[in-house]
């Protein structure tokens, strides 16, 4: 069973997560399914295909939680130091063609959100950043062709 890394932050929004879809959601989803079902004819019952499609995508998406939640493998990001990148490091980098300065974190899959800096250990451009220094180049291949990056900076907690 493979181990799934990620940041304490990252487990306790996925525990939320759980907690809301189980205590919250899953009983009014019930709910709705009664109510639609006491309408009478079920084939023609909008209301309740669509309230069943909902409990299907919520339960789905709690046996999904629950199966990462237990393979979770919480990394104290505190303890973490080094001068190479590494999981949990937060980088700075400069595009090499527009000087532009990006902080990205190295984070799990799970709780990836670009639009934050926190990008998954699994993307292209952090697989590149593994294991290089500041003043280290990379190059990254991109949608719009390839970019090369400069390390500035690697900050650990």
């Amino acid at each position: 069973m493979e181990k799934v890394p990620m940041t304490a932050s990252g487990y306790e929004a996925l525990a939320a997560e759980l907690k809301q879809r189980t205590a919250q959601d899953r009983p009014k989803i019930i709910q709705a399914i009664a109510e639609a079902r006491s309408h009478g004819d079920l084939s023609e019952n909008a209301e309740y295909h669509a309230a069943k499609e909902q409990q299907s995508h919520n339960e789905g998406r709690i046996a999904e939680i629950e199966d990462k939640l237990s393979r979770s493998e919480v990394i104290d990001l505190s303890k973490l130091s080094g001068d190479t990148v590494k999981f949990g490091a937060k980088v700075t980098l400069v595009d090499e063609d527009t000087d532009e300065k990006k902080i990205y974190q190295l984070v799990g899959d799970v709780e990836a959100d670009v639009k934050n800096g926190q990008i998954s250990i699994s993307s292209p451009i952090a697989r590149a950043l593994i294991g290089k220094s500041v003043g280290d180049s990379v190059e990254v291949a991109a949608p719009g062709g390839a970019r090369g990056y400069e390390i500035l900076k690697i900050k650990f907690g």
